[in-house]
């Protein structure tokens, strides 16, 4: 399958959570016959907009012949307004903080206004795409008739946050960062972003068992850490953007949207069927968070489907043919059984 064109959708001056973007932009694709249900799936962390082709085919998750899919790319993630694209005077570290919910009421407005859609089959969403999802049952319960977390949660716990931490001051604190004022990539700080990051990004169970090796790409772990984690964010990201975008991730709380952070009350709220598919070696968003937000959605037909995985966190984000095949197969039989919904 072909990649289609990002298209830009340009909102004018545009409130955020910490301010204001002049011109704020809005990145996505398309897929499929736009008469067909709309699917709409997100960005999580760390993501550009290709990156999201590993649900999306005739064999995958998210057939494009069945569904019309729409993708988006979040605000700071280097495709949508971000640090590193807005001119002056937002620009760089003078950009805005920007809020889930601000992402929800852009990604809103290029639906309504631009691809006429006034209904929602699902959203779908994999760690940050699955807090997007919850914000999307909260804001929007008139669009949509069914949302997907994989991997994620409605309020990013404490615990969620202090890893943040780590990653985030590794950046900060280093000599080539300037506060955000520097002039060419700050290699220290994103390297020792990038190995902050990594250990909590997989179960313990693959890193006791060596999986990085078990494909032969990597010959021992520092390879794997330099190859897979420095070079990528090295690669494909700024690191004004980097940080931004993991604010939004720490701010993440659908419980502010709605009932002024009770999240119980919150949650209680939603009535469209979910399915919460965390993983059981998730060291992010565990399974033990999801079964209490799915027993606080009382009035929903929520699912708790637990990934058996020992990928971690990256069960969710197409990192393993056998993790993908029992995604797939449980979101196909849920969309199955809440047709009608």
């Amino acid at each position: 399958m072909s990649e289609p064109q990002t298209q830009y959708y340009h909102h004018g001056r545009f409130a955020v959570a910490g301010g204001v973007l002049p011109d704020a932009i809005t990145a996505y694709r398309t897929y499929g016959d736009p008469s067909n249900p709309c699917i709409v799936f997100p960005t999580c962390y760390g993501a550009k907009l290709d990156s999201l082709s590993y649900m999306i085919g005739t064999d995958k998750t998210l057939d494009s012949t069945k569904y019309f899919i729409v993708t988006f790319a979040l605000f700071s993630n280097g495709e949508s307004s971000s640090p590193s694209n807005t001119k002056i005077p937002y620009n760089g570290p003078y950009f805005p903080e920007v809020s889930y919910a601000d992402n929800i009421r852009a990604q809103h407005a290029v639906l309504t206004k631009v691809l006429g859609i006034s209904k929602i089959f699902s959203v779908i969403g994999f760690s940050m795409g699955g807090q997007q999802s919850y914000h999307w049952a909260v804001m929007h319960p008139e669009m949509r008739d069914r949302f997907v977390v994989l991997c994620g949660s409605a309020r990013t716990s404490d615990h969620n946050q202090c890893f943040l931490e780590g990653p985030k001051s590794a950046l900060l604190a280093s000599q080539d960062y300037h506060d955000g004022h520097y002039t060419s990539t700050p290699q220290r700080g994103i390297r020792a972003f990038a190995r902050a990051y990594s250990a909590w990004a997989y179960g313990q169970t693959w890193f006791r068992n060596k999986q990085f090796l078990h494909d032969g790409r990597f010959p021992n772990l520092n390879a794997f850490l330099r190859e897979r984690w420095e070079a990528g964010y090295l690669t494909n990201w700024d690191a004004n953007d980097m940080l931004t975008l993991l604010n939004t991730w720490q701010k993440g709380d659908v419980s502010l949207v709605r009932h002024g952070g009770d999240l119980e009350k919150c949650l209680g709220d939603i009535i469209a069927p979910a399915l919460i598919m965390p993983c059981k070696t998730d060291l992010y968003f565990p399974p033990e968070d999801s079964e209490i937000e799915v027993s606080l959605m009382k009035n929903s037909q929520a699912e708790l489907v637990v990934i058996p995985s020992v990928h971690g966190h990256m069960a969710g984000g197409g990192s393993n043919a056998a993790d993908d095949e029992f995604i797939k197969n449980t979101v196909r039989g849920f969309f199955e059984r809440t047709v009608d919904a």
